[in-house]
């Protein structure tokens, strides 16, 4: 049972929320697999999205494998309390989303591919959680950083719902919303199922099965160009 005790599917408010704190958790200075760094300022020309999917550790290592992606890092995203930890977020007690933030060169990788792994790698359609993992941090959210981002993601969903459909699934929950800070948890979470931490980790692949039509999705301008802020 979390502090805020059996019903960890129900937002918390503002007011309700944790305080947590004014110091940043410790996180490693780089990407355990990629070798890159873990923290802004990122290579020129690089851009940034992020998504919550359930269990941000499987959910990483879908994305560090992708081509074109510079650096991976998880956190919490979409909450209220300032710095918290994981047990905190698990709680229930500070509104956040356990998020994976993505570092790519749209050069080699674009938005609308970020998002077909996104989509692919999760069932958007459960709500307040993903298979046996349930509470408000297992949401599926995609944190969009520019009003081109909005509108790929966007587009991305309807174009999504429309496969899900024909495949007997219901309606997306996922929230599309504006990016809010973005903590980075835990060192010991960063790329936890690499096999230089936990050669022997595992996390269940919640995914549909459902294809992403990604060919109807065309990135309309670039998005959020990233230099020496994060």
């Amino acid at each position: 049972m979390g502090l805020f005790g059996t019903n960890k599917t129900r937002m918390v408010t503002a007011d309700q929320a944790l305080r947590g704190r004014s110091e940043h958790l410790r996180v490693p200075a780089a990407h355990e697999v990629l070798g890159t760094a873990l923290l802004p300022p990122y290579p020129a020309g690089s851009e940034v999205a992020e998504f919550a999917l359930g269990c941000f550790w499987g959910a990483e290592k879908s994305f560090w494998r992708t081509p074109g992606v510079i650096s991976t890092a998880v956190g919490y995203e979409g909450g209220f309390t300032p710095n918290p930890t994981y047990e905190e977020v698990c709680s229930g007690g500070t509104g956040h989303a356990e998020t994976v933030r993505v570092v790519f060169d749209p050069k080699k990788v674009s938005y609308a591919d970020l998002l077909k792994v996104f989509w692919e790698s999760h069932n958007p359609t459960q709500g307040m959680r993903q298979g046996h993992d349930i509470g408000t941090q297992y949401r599926s959210a995609i944190f969009y950083r520019s009003p081109e981002q909005q509108a790929v993601a966007q587009q991305s969903e309807a174009a999504y719902q429309e496969q899900l459909t024909k495949a007997r699934y219901g309606r997306i929950s996922t929230e599309i919303v504006l990016a809010t800070e973005f903590y980075y948890a835990e060192g010991y979470h960063q790329q936890y199922l690499a096999d230089t931490k936990n050669p022997y980790g595992y996390c269940p692949d919640h995914g549909t099965g459902v294809s992403c039509p990604i060919g109807l999705v065309k990135a309309s301008g670039p998005v959020d160009r990233i230099g020496a802020e994060g």
